[in-house]
């Protein structure tokens, strides 16, 4: 039997609800995957535990060659069968086919509620919310050996539903936390332009400054050359006529005498 013949078997203890009878062997897997990675023994009473054991490194030898070959430590999944598991396989014990459906459905009732338990801790703790939700119990489901199958289907199935909207919340508050994020990382690249163009600002402005600043000390500096060379020139001019008159009053002198 695969995986999808399992799953119709189980559909059918479903009312022939596919996806509640995924969801139900999806999570006792992970379930019980989860928790003997851990170290954990899982045991289900009737039908066995799941536990981890640690191979010890050994030396082997190659079948081929008979070259010693070394084998390091490490740790693998095992599996004990229960008392009654091992009966039922023997033939020691028979199990009743009209009993079959209802012990079926309520024992997959309380290992859905288990499930979801597990997996709601889960999703708050990886949402960070652990703690600051309550989840409502699903009521108990009682079954007889003389009761319908159908109830406690129907218990099982709105059972498996509760994982799916503890994931769901565990979904959107990690999006909530991702836009927040996003948000954040906006407003500090947008704090960090702002300071940049406030930089750059100042550096403009300050040029600007320094280049006022250089073209009032040229044109100061024009203007005293200008100032300067119209000066000389008068000065030159004046120093020749006074220098005439003296000549001019010696010649005068010489005539007289």
């Amino acid at each position: 039997m695969n995986r999808s013949q399992l799953l119709d078997e189980l559909s059918a203890r479903f009312d022939g609800n596919r996806k509640a009878a995924a969801h139900a062997l999806d999570s006792v897997l992970d379930v019980v995957t989860r928790e003997v990675a851990r170290g954990e023994r899982v045991a289900i009473t009737g039908f066995g535990t799941f536990e981890r054991r640690v191979r010890r490194a050994r030396t082997a030898r190659n079948p081929r060659t008979g070259e010693p070959v070394q084998i390091a430590e490490k740790a693998v999944p095992a599996f004990s069968p229960g008392a009654r598991f091992r009966g039922v396989v023997s033939g020691a014990v028979v199990l009743p086919a009209a009993d079959l459906a209802t012990q079926a459905a309520s024992g997959a009732a309380q290992v859905i509620e288990a499930a979801a338990d597990r997996v709601a801790a889960v999703a708050r703790a990886a949402a960070g919310e652990a703690g600051a939700r309550t989840r409502e119990e699903a009521e108990p489901v009682v079954v007889t050996s003389s009761a319908p199958a159908t109830p406690a289907a129907k218990g099982s199935r709105t059972a498996g539903k509760a994982p799916a909207k503890n994931k769901a919340d565990a979904k959107k508050a990690d999006a909530k936390k991702a836009d927040a994020k996003k948000k954040d990382a906006k407003k500090k690249d947008a704090k960090k332009k702002d300071l940049r163009t406030a930089e750059a600002t100042k550096k403009d402005l300050r040029k600007a400054e320094a280049k006022k600043a250089e073209a009032t000390k040229s044109q100061g500096k024009k203007a005293d050359r200008r100032t300067a060379e119209g000066a000389s020139p008068k000065t030159k001019a004046g120093g020749g006529k006074a220098g005439s008159g003296k000549a001019g009053s010696g010649k005068a002198g010489s005539k007289k005498g």
